[in-house]
């Protein structure tokens, strides 16, 4: 296929999906690792939407990083502020959202998402996610002398959670290019097939 007609496909996909979506947020879920914010980027660029970060607004909202906040607050603390910035983001759709890995494990979150949203979870084997998060400093779950076993923990408690998502993508070792144009099509059919269903 040229890449002039896959430009005007995508064009035309980009279209309906905005169409389609109307004032929906399109809400990444998944574990630190796996891809929302590299992927969700690239997304909202085909799709010619906005691109939000839950982490980077609540440090902009709180004026400190992440791990910060985990130090200063504790996790209870931190999840009551990412669930009122998830909120207001919910509220300011169209766009595409990467939430944090433990935004989803709220159910207050999972149901305002339901409602305002369609979640679709980025889903990574442990080696790929270890891999990844190696490479950065600033995972506060991760500061342990064995951050594989807790990451495995986290896919224990988490996977069964993310499951409940409108949609499940795997991630992997692949370009974001080729995983982002795959998380476009999904997300093409779910809509697409949830307006059929609307207007029978």
């Amino acid at each position: 296929m040229s890449s002039t007609i896959k430009q005007t496909n995508l064009h035309e996909k980009a279209d309906m999906i905005r169409d389609l979506l109307g004032a929906k947020v399109v809400v990444l879920v998944g574990l630190m690792g796996a891809g929302k914010s590299t992927v969700g980027r690239k997304v909202a660029g085909l799709l010619g939407l906005p691109f939000r970060d839950a982490d980077t607004e609540i440090e902009a909202v709180s004026r400190m990083t992440i791990p910060e906040l985990f130090e200063a607050y504790g996790e209870v603390e931190f999840r009551d502020l990412e669930r009122r910035v998830i909120m207001r983001l919910l509220d300011d759709g169209p766009m595409l959202l990467a939430t944090g890995g433990g935004a989803y494990m709220n159910a207050e979150t999972r149901a305002a998402i339901a409602r305002s949203g369609v979640s679709i979870w980025l889903n990574a084997e442990l080696d790929i996610l270890m891999e990844r998060v190696s490479r950065r400093q600033n995972r506060p779950l991760l500061k342990n002398s064995d951050p594989r076993a807790i990451m495995q923990r986290l896919i224990n408690e988490r996977y069964p959670v993310y499951a409940l998502a409108d949609l499940q993508l795997m991630t992997r070792e692949e370009k974001k290019e080729i995983i982002a144009d795959e998380l476009v099509e999904v997300l093409a059919e779910h809509l697409q097939k949830e307006r059929a269903e609307a207007e029978r």
